[in-house]
């Protein structure tokens, strides 16, 4: 463990970044992402599908390009590991969607304002995401023994989520947000989509800056969940990296998709609890029992599915006895 290697090159790792930069200029600069817009349900599917669709098509260029050159064997399983790394990180990013709905919520943000701040907020993810997955790498390559904890924290904090799943945090007494407000100039309302204004000469934050900030301080939080848990699949950075980033790239359409219908999947919360607390499992069992990725991928997706479906079912039972 101590000498972690990658099958990805140079150029393969520049051209990534480059697409997802050339990504985002698209999204903001000919896509109107840093306008006004409110995101309809249809455009919201079309992105996620999109998304979906490079991710999967990555993984199969992924698979193609290791035939190639490493063989099929190595082929079969590195991609097997990028598509699990990408469904592990993609469902653990949905908790993400529950919390935007809060932050959202509680400061009233109009529904066309909310694609920038995400738009941003995902800048700002791939930036902490970057440094941490690096950072995670150093450690595991340096302390094998690092794996383990990371495996006890999934364990420790997927317990904590079933325990506390159906209690909502108060925003009100949230230390960051206490301390933003105790230290900035403040505007009582929103000033269209700016995150600053100058009033009689002095500068003010809006409300808009505060929803950043806490979008991003509740990604941060996520990260520290998300990013160990794809090292019990792998500890090739390449897939570290990019699993990560398609789940990142795609978060904000999913939560446009999604947002409206959250309380109907009020049950996913337990699943991506199980996922953590198997995920760490997993990682602690490792000198003992290795259990094979494709495993792994059944056993992940099979819990987010029914937590899914069982969401469904009893949303429809509920509304059925309302009438």
């Amino acid at each position: 463990m101590s000498n972690i290697e990658s099958l990805a090159t140079g150029p393969m790792w520049a051209g990534f970044i480059t697409f997802v930069l050339a990504m985002l200029l698209l999204d903001l600069f000919v896509l109107g992402g840093n306008k006004a817009h409110r995101v309809s349900a249809r455009e919201a599917a079309c992105w996620t599908a999109t998304w979906m669709g490079l991710a999967i098509t990555f993984g199969a260029l992924w698979w193609w390009y290791l035939d190639g050159t490493a063989g099929r064997e190595i082929a079969n399983r590195k991609a097997l590991e990028f598509f699990t790394g990408y469904l592990i990180e993609q469902a653990l990013s949905v908790d993400n969607m529950f919390v935007f709905v809060m932050i959202f919520n509680y400061f009233a943000v109009p529904p066309e304002l909310q694609r920038r701040v995400l738009l941003y907020g995902v800048l700002g993810a791939i930036a902490m995401r970057a440094v941490m997955i690096l950072g995670g790498i150093w450690l595991v390559s340096q302390f094998a023994w690092v794996l383990y904890v990371f495996g006890l924290l999934l364990v420790v904090t997927g317990v904590k989520m079933l325990v506390m799943a159906d209690q909502k945090p108060d925003l009100e007494e949230n230390p960051l947000l206490r301390w933003l407000r105790g230290h900035m100039r403040m505007t009582p309302g929103f000033h269209g989509q700016a995150f600053f204004v100058r009033i009689d000469g002095l500068r003010y934050a809006t409300p808009m800056f505060l929803v950043l900030m806490m979008i991003e301080a509740s990604d941060l939080v996520f990260a520290v969940d998300s990013i160990p848990a794809i090292f019990a699949v792998t500890t090739d950075p390449f897939i570290v990296f990019t699993s990560n980033i398609f789940a990142i790239m795609g978060l904000r359409a999913l939560y446009f998709l999604l947002a409206d219908m959250a309380e109907r999947f009020h049950l996913l919360k337990y699943g991506l609890a199980l996922v953590l607390i198997y995920i760490g499992g997993k990682m602690l069992a490792m000198p003992w029992f290795h259990m094979p990725v494709q495993w792994s991928l059944a056993i992940v997706g099979s819990i987010v599915l029914a937590s899914v479906l069982l969401s469904m079912h009893l949303s429809r039972r509920k509304t059925r006895s309302a009438l």
